[in-house]
C-alpha cells in the first residue's frame, strides 16, 4: 500500500452498528487502518533540509505538490505531515506551505 501505511496496524471492523453496511457490501468484515500518529519535527531537524515556499491557491492539491517535487504524487503525505496540516481541506487560499527537500533527507526524518 505504500511506505507511509508501514507500521501501521489493521484494524477489522465487524461491529453490530455497521451490519446493515457490511451486508450492503456483500461481506462480514471490513479491514482498514488504524490512525497514525506521527511526531512533529523538532526545531533543529527542520532546520536540516531546505524549503520550498508554495502559496496555497485554487486548484492546489498535496499530490499535485508531490508530482512535481517528488516526482511522486504517493508522497502527498509527507508534505503534509511536514505542513502539520493532515489534509487538503486544512489549507486556506493564500497560505505558505513548505516543501521539504531533499527527498531522501525527509524520508530519514520521518523514519527517524
Amino acid at each position: 500500500m505504500g511506505i507511509r501505511n508501514d507500521n501501521r496496524t489493521i484494524k477489522r471492523n465487524s461491529e453490530e452498528i455497521y451490519e446493515e453496511l457490511l451486508e450492503s457490501r456483500g461481506v462480514k468484515q471490513i479491514d482498514h487502518y488504524s490512525t497514525p500518529t506521527f511526531e512533529p519535527l523538532t526545531l533543529a531537524n527542520r532546520y536540516s533540509v531546505r524549503n520550498v515556499h508554495h502559496t496555497w491557491s485554487t486548484g492546489d492539491r498535496y499530490w499535485k505538490l508531490a508530482e512535481r517535487y517528488y516526482g511522486n504524487s504517493d508522497l502527498w503525505w509527507l508534505v503534509a505531515w511536514y505542513n502539520q496540516k493532515p489534509t487538503d481541506a486544512h489549507v486556506r487560499n493564500g497560505d505558505s506551505i513548505m516543501i521539504p527537500l531533499p527527498l531522501d533527507r525527509v524520508l530519514s526524518l520521518f523514519y527517524r
